[in-house]
């Protein structure tokens, strides 16, 4: 009876939480993931963006299509091998990328140092494209911008509170209207221009090399990719990682972007937004605005998990996943409605070259070294976290430098793929060489395994 009293007491707590908490420190059941198509439509709505046709206006500017399509081949080829290798990793374990560290690379210490960067990082785009929203709109359709922010930070919030499940809803909804209003768009205004012209025109403005094109496309969503497991932890199998993710890099970059270079071509210009929204009146907008927000949440949703493991590394705190995500969606939008977030830029990208090398490293012990997988490897099919981690791992922490330092100060490449590649091969060639080893053990805390769903218990239950 005492132990059922105790089961009891320690779930009464977790019925008054806000929110899911969404697996945020454990694996994610099997029974608990989702079907190919759900999951694709997610994937799918991180491709309906603006931004991505304005990225392949502003390289048709300045390429011709056949060096467009070369660009935005080498991007997509590098993200989703990216997306692949690590995503792989998170869906076999159920585990987003703050946890799989602790096991694959970091250890337990290390992985709240992965965490605070990661969650950092995306809560502070959060806060920057809500500012870029929130001044779009006002644009758009007048009305401060600061309200605007307001409002779509409040939504974002509200939606990522009750986690994955309503978040895939939103994507079932957003993703073929956003997708079927900018097919209507752009065929009306191709409609009368010859393709084959577009196609072999040369680029109106000055030229981009191969290597910054190639740059922009890879660089910009290479932290959206280091962090996939927070998505294809919900996967029930690999080959559906691989497909939905790559569907998801053919729409975004040779149907999206391609579209956008000939959208440059045809108006000279990268500002080619007008086009969508002006051929969709009303409605184009609020599809845009719902698209937006669609991708957006994303940068909550991962700085929220971020924020549980380091808060429970550092201070022993089992933080619950909905409450966290309270607290950060008003910071972000608070700031962002202030116009605090636009200052932060430079420091957002500086921890953007730091966040590619985590990629490289998980890879390497997950795949190659397999030092301190195997901990995994022995509690995968009871769906449990294993009951120890390792402490520290110093020669990751180094390796993280030293390729943070290779992506930041050398010249030539993808700044991103560079850091990346770097930790990759450092951390193989040390691995093997067995270099890498893990200092102290760190038994798993009992809040770590703390039911994430209400549980009731009858007093006196057998």
């Amino acid at each position: 009876m005492a132990s059922d009293n105790r089961a009891a007491v320690t779930a009464a707590p977790e019925a008054k939480s806000i929110g899911s908490d969404d697996y945020a420190l454990s694996r994610v059941p099997r029974d608990k993931r989702f079907g190919f198509w759900s999951m694709l439509l997610q994937w799918l709505a991180q491709s309906g963006s603006i931004s991505q046709f304005t990225l392949g206006a502003t390289i048709g500017v300045g390429m011709t299509f056949g060096d467009a399509f070369l660009a935005f081949t080498l991007g997509a080829v590098i993200l989703e091998i990216v997306i692949f290798a690590i995503g792989l990793a998170g869906m076999r374990e159920g585990l987003a990328t703050p946890m799989l560290t602790r096991w694959a690379g970091f250890g337990r210490n290390g992985s709240a140092l992965v965490s605070f960067v990661i969650a950092v990082s995306l809560v502070g785009w959060f806060g920057v494209q809500n500012s870029i929203f929130g001044d779009s709109v006002s644009a758009l359709v007048g009305g401060p911008s600061w309200l605007w922010c307001v409002l779509a930070g409040v939504a974002i919030t509200a939606l990522v509170i009750f986690g994955f499940r309503y978040m895939a809803f939103f994507a079932k909804i957003v993703a073929p209207l956003f997708f079927a209003m900018v097919a209507w768009s752009v065929i009306t205004t191709l409609n009368d221009h010859s393709i084959g012209d577009l196609i072999s025109s040369p680029p109106p403005g000055e030229t981009i090399p191969l290597a910054v094109a190639a740059t922009a496309i890879a660089g910009g969503y290479m932290t959206g990719a280091i962090v996939s497991p927070e998505m294809t932890r919900y996967n029930r199998k690999g080959s559906h990682v691989f497909l939905q993710s790559a569907s998801s890099m053919i729409l975004s970059e040779y149907i999206v972007g391609l579209t956008g270079v000939l959208l440059g071509h045809l108006v000279k210009s990268n500002e080619v937004s007008h086009i969508v929204l002006s051929t969709s009146g009303a409605f184009g907008v609020i599809v845009v605005l719902m698209s937006t927000a669609k991708i957006n949440d994303w940068n909550l949703y991962g700085s929220s998990l971020g924020v549980v493991n380091f808060f429970q590394v550092v201070f022993g705190k089992r933080l619950h996943r909905g409450v966290v995500t309270v607290a950060l969606g008003v910071a972000g939008t608070l700031l962002s409605a202030v116009g605090i977030m636009t200052h932060f830029t430079e420091f957002l990208s500086l921890l953007g070259v730091m966040i590619p090398p985590i990629g490289g490293i998980v890879v390497a012990e997950y795949w190659v070294v397999k030092r301190m997988r195997k901990p995994l490897d022995e509690t995968r099919e009871a769906q449990t976290l294993p009951a120890t981690s390792p402490t520290w791992v110093p020669m990751s922490l180094a390796i993280w430098v030293a390729a943070f330092c290779v992506g930041k100060f050398v010249d030539g490449g993808i700044p991103a793929l560079n850091s990346l590649l770097t930790a990759f091969v450092l951390y193989c060639a040390l691995g093997l060489l067995g270099w890498v080893r893990p200092y102290g053990t760190s038994a798993l805390d009992d809040e770590e395994t703390a039911p994430t769903t209400p549980v009731t218990v009858k007093a006196g239950a057998a």
